[in-house]
């Protein structure tokens, strides 16, 4: 699949239809993404195929992935958007 088509489905993929989730994939996919790893573009994509509830549980920090590789984009995520 060339790299256009894949980002323009993980485009897609990363619009959830709520938007406190819209407002940090979105960027991120645009932004940072594109410079990721392969292992962190793994990770992106792992993330993208989780349940709406799971994702905006653990971006508000009320809980975290058990999955170790989800728990690190998950603050990679997290740390665009809340820097030290």
């Amino acid at each position: 699949m060339s790299a256009d088509i894949e980002m323009k489905r993980l485009f897609w993929h990363s619009r959830r239809g709520m938007l406190e989730l819209d407002v940090l994939l979105v960027p991120f996919l645009q932004e940072v993404y594109p410079t990721l790893d392969e292992a962190d573009q793994a990770r992106y994509r792992q993330l993208l195929e989780c349940e709406d509830q799971d994702m905006f549980v653990w971006f508000m920090q009320r809980g975290e992935p058990d999955d170790p590789e989800l728990r690190h984009i998950v603050r990679m995520i997290l740390d665009r958007v809340q820097p030290n």
